[in-house]
Protein backbone atom coordinates (compact mmCIF):
# COMPACT_ATOMS: atom_id res chain seq x y z
CA UNK A 1 0.00 0.00 0.00
CA UNK A 2 1.40 3.55 -0.23
CA UNK A 3 2.70 5.22 2.47
CA UNK A 4 0.48 8.74 2.45
CA UNK A 5 -2.55 6.89 1.51
CA UNK A 6 -5.99 8.56 2.70
CA UNK A 7 -9.49 7.35 1.98
CA UNK A 8 -12.16 9.73 2.89
CA UNK A 9 -16.35 9.00 2.75
CA UNK A 10 -18.24 11.93 0.81
CA UNK A 11 -22.20 12.38 1.36
CA UNK A 12 -23.79 13.84 -1.50
CA UNK A 13 -23.87 17.06 0.55
CA UNK A 14 -19.86 17.12 0.61
CA UNK A 15 -19.31 15.50 -2.64
CA UNK A 16 -21.13 18.81 -4.41
CA UNK A 17 -17.83 20.68 -2.40
CA UNK A 18 -15.24 19.07 -4.72
CA UNK A 19 -17.25 18.25 -7.74
CA UNK A 20 -15.30 19.93 -10.29
CA UNK A 21 -12.13 17.80 -9.04
CA UNK A 22 -14.41 14.66 -9.47
CA UNK A 23 -15.14 15.50 -12.89
CA UNK A 24 -11.54 16.79 -14.19
CA UNK A 25 -10.43 13.43 -12.73
CA UNK A 26 -12.92 11.42 -14.56
CA UNK A 27 -12.22 13.50 -18.04
CA UNK A 28 -8.40 12.64 -17.70
CA UNK A 29 -8.94 9.14 -17.25
CA UNK A 30 -11.03 8.91 -20.06
CA UNK A 31 -9.47 11.50 -22.16
CA UNK A 32 -10.47 10.38 -25.80
CA UNK A 33 -12.89 7.93 -25.15
CA UNK A 34 -15.24 9.23 -27.16
CA UNK A 35 -18.83 11.45 -26.85
CA UNK A 36 -20.26 8.91 -24.08
CA UNK A 37 -17.14 10.16 -22.04
CA UNK A 38 -17.84 13.89 -22.38
CA UNK A 39 -18.10 16.83 -19.85
CA UNK A 40 -21.71 17.08 -20.40
CA UNK A 41 -23.00 13.86 -19.89
CA UNK A 42 -20.97 13.11 -16.62
CA UNK A 43 -21.84 16.30 -14.56
CA UNK A 44 -26.08 15.40 -15.50
CA UNK A 45 -24.66 11.75 -14.52
CA UNK A 46 -23.56 12.85 -11.26
CA UNK A 47 -26.06 15.34 -10.89
CA UNK A 48 -28.88 12.46 -10.80
CA UNK A 49 -26.72 9.71 -9.29
CA UNK A 50 -26.23 12.14 -6.01
CA UNK A 51 -29.66 12.79 -5.60
CA UNK A 52 -30.22 8.88 -5.15
CA UNK A 53 -30.54 7.85 -1.27
CA UNK A 54 -28.06 6.05 0.12
CA UNK A 55 -25.45 7.45 -2.76
CA UNK A 56 -21.99 7.03 -1.10
CA UNK A 57 -18.65 8.56 -2.66
CA UNK A 58 -14.83 7.74 -1.13
CA UNK A 59 -12.06 9.61 -2.41
CA UNK A 60 -8.16 8.51 -2.43
CA UNK A 61 -5.58 11.16 -1.64
CA UNK A 62 -2.08 10.75 -1.49
CA UNK A 63 0.14 13.40 0.07
CA UNK A 64 -2.78 15.98 -0.57
CA UNK A 65 -3.50 15.08 -4.28
CA UNK A 66 -6.56 13.77 -5.62
CA UNK A 67 -5.76 10.50 -7.18
CA UNK A 68 -9.17 8.26 -7.38
CA UNK A 69 -12.37 7.83 -6.58
CA UNK A 70 -15.40 5.10 -6.24
CA UNK A 71 -18.40 5.95 -5.55
CA UNK A 72 -22.54 3.99 -5.51
CA UNK A 73 -25.61 3.62 -4.37
CA UNK A 74 -28.66 1.25 -3.49
CA UNK A 75 -30.88 0.54 -6.44
CA UNK A 76 -34.19 1.34 -5.62
CA UNK A 77 -37.57 -0.65 -6.34
CA UNK A 78 -38.57 0.96 -9.40
CA UNK A 79 -34.74 1.41 -10.74
CA UNK A 80 -33.79 1.74 -14.40
CA UNK A 81 -30.65 0.47 -13.58
CA UNK A 82 -31.45 -2.58 -15.68
CA UNK A 83 -32.64 -1.12 -18.61
CA UNK A 84 -31.23 -2.66 -21.40
CA UNK A 85 -30.21 -6.17 -20.08
CA UNK A 86 -29.44 -8.71 -22.50
CA UNK A 87 -31.65 -12.04 -21.93
CA UNK A 88 -31.57 -14.55 -20.23
CA UNK A 89 -31.69 -13.84 -16.72
CA UNK A 90 -33.61 -15.95 -13.34
CA UNK A 91 -36.36 -15.19 -12.14
CA UNK A 92 -36.39 -12.17 -10.11
CA UNK A 93 -32.70 -11.15 -11.06
CA UNK A 94 -33.74 -7.42 -11.33
CA UNK A 95 -36.15 -6.95 -8.94
CA UNK A 96 -35.14 -4.22 -6.23
CA UNK A 97 -35.99 -3.40 -2.93
CA UNK A 98 -33.99 -0.71 -1.91
CA UNK A 99 -32.01 -2.97 -0.17
CA UNK A 100 -31.09 -5.98 -2.42
CA UNK A 101 -28.57 -4.09 -4.39
CA UNK A 102 -25.62 -1.72 -4.70
CA UNK A 103 -24.74 -0.46 -7.68
CA UNK A 104 -20.91 0.89 -8.12
CA UNK A 105 -21.19 3.48 -10.70
CA UNK A 106 -17.46 4.95 -11.15
CA UNK A 107 -14.26 3.35 -9.99
CA UNK A 108 -11.59 5.48 -11.13
CA UNK A 109 -7.99 6.07 -10.70
CA UNK A 110 -5.44 8.44 -12.41
CA UNK A 111 -3.51 7.11 -15.01
CA UNK A 112 -0.26 7.85 -13.08
CA UNK A 113 -1.17 6.29 -9.81
CA UNK A 114 -2.65 3.11 -11.09
CA UNK A 115 -1.48 -0.33 -10.08
CA UNK A 116 -0.49 0.91 -6.54
CA UNK A 117 -3.38 -0.91 -5.04
CA UNK A 118 -5.35 2.57 -5.28
CA UNK A 119 -8.25 0.70 -6.41
CA UNK A 120 -8.07 -2.43 -4.33
CA UNK A 121 -8.19 0.00 -1.30
CA UNK A 122 -11.39 2.38 -2.80
CA UNK A 123 -13.48 -1.01 -3.49
CA UNK A 124 -12.50 -2.41 -0.08
CA UNK A 125 -13.62 1.07 1.86
CA UNK A 126 -16.93 0.90 -0.14
CA UNK A 127 -18.20 -2.08 -1.50
CA UNK A 128 -16.90 -4.59 1.78
CA UNK A 129 -19.32 -2.04 4.43
CA UNK A 130 -22.10 -2.12 2.61
CA UNK A 131 -25.12 -4.00 3.91
CA UNK A 132 -26.71 -4.88 0.73
CA UNK A 133 -27.03 -8.89 0.07
CA UNK A 134 -25.45 -8.07 -3.01
CA UNK A 135 -23.63 -5.85 -5.51
CA UNK A 136 -23.58 -4.54 -9.34
CA UNK A 137 -20.99 -2.90 -11.70
CA UNK A 138 -21.26 -2.32 -15.06
CA UNK A 139 -17.49 -2.72 -17.27
CA UNK A 140 -16.58 -2.51 -20.88
CA UNK A 141 -15.60 -6.15 -22.35
CA UNK A 142 -12.68 -4.93 -23.55
CA UNK A 143 -11.56 -3.17 -20.25
CA UNK A 144 -8.97 -6.33 -19.16
CA UNK A 145 -7.36 -4.61 -16.80
CA UNK A 146 -10.35 -3.64 -15.26
CA UNK A 147 -11.89 -6.84 -15.63
CA UNK A 148 -8.78 -8.82 -14.26
CA UNK A 149 -9.24 -6.14 -11.19
CA UNK A 150 -12.93 -7.30 -10.25
CA UNK A 151 -12.46 -11.14 -10.82
CA UNK A 152 -9.60 -11.38 -8.60
CA UNK A 153 -11.88 -9.19 -6.14
CA UNK A 154 -14.92 -11.80 -6.47
CA UNK A 155 -16.98 -10.22 -9.14
CA UNK A 156 -18.55 -12.39 -11.82
CA UNK A 157 -19.85 -11.83 -15.03
CA UNK A 158 -24.05 -12.65 -15.09
CA UNK A 159 -24.87 -10.83 -18.61
CA UNK A 160 -24.32 -7.79 -20.90
CA UNK A 161 -26.58 -4.21 -20.42
CA UNK A 162 -26.27 -1.64 -22.79
CA UNK A 163 -28.14 1.28 -21.44
CA UNK A 164 -30.58 3.41 -22.72
CA UNK A 165 -28.68 6.69 -22.67
CA UNK A 166 -27.37 8.47 -25.97
CA UNK A 167 -23.88 6.60 -27.13
CA UNK A 168 -24.14 4.36 -24.69
CA UNK A 169 -21.35 1.49 -25.08
CA UNK A 170 -22.60 -2.38 -24.32
CA UNK A 171 -21.11 -3.47 -21.01
CA UNK A 172 -20.65 -6.89 -19.07
CA UNK A 173 -22.45 -6.93 -15.73
CA UNK A 174 -20.62 -8.14 -13.04
CA UNK A 175 -22.10 -9.39 -9.42
CA UNK A 176 -20.87 -10.49 -6.28
CA UNK A 177 -23.66 -12.56 -5.16
CA UNK A 178 -22.75 -16.26 -6.08
CA UNK A 179 -26.72 -17.12 -6.39
CA UNK A 180 -27.57 -15.25 -8.66
CA UNK A 181 -24.28 -15.47 -11.21
CA UNK A 182 -25.07 -16.33 -15.02
CA UNK A 183 -22.55 -18.36 -16.55
CA UNK A 184 -20.98 -16.02 -19.01
CA UNK A 185 -20.97 -16.52 -22.87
Amino acid sequence: MIEGLQLRHHSADEAKEILDQLVELYLKVYAGGGEFYSEDRYRRQLDLHMQRAGWELVTASVDGSFVGYIYGFPLPPETRWWDGIHEPVPPGFTDEDGTRTFAISELLVHTAWRRQGIAAALHNELVMARPEPRATLLVRPENAAAQTAYRSWGWAKATKLRPSWENAPTFDVLVRAPTDRIEPD
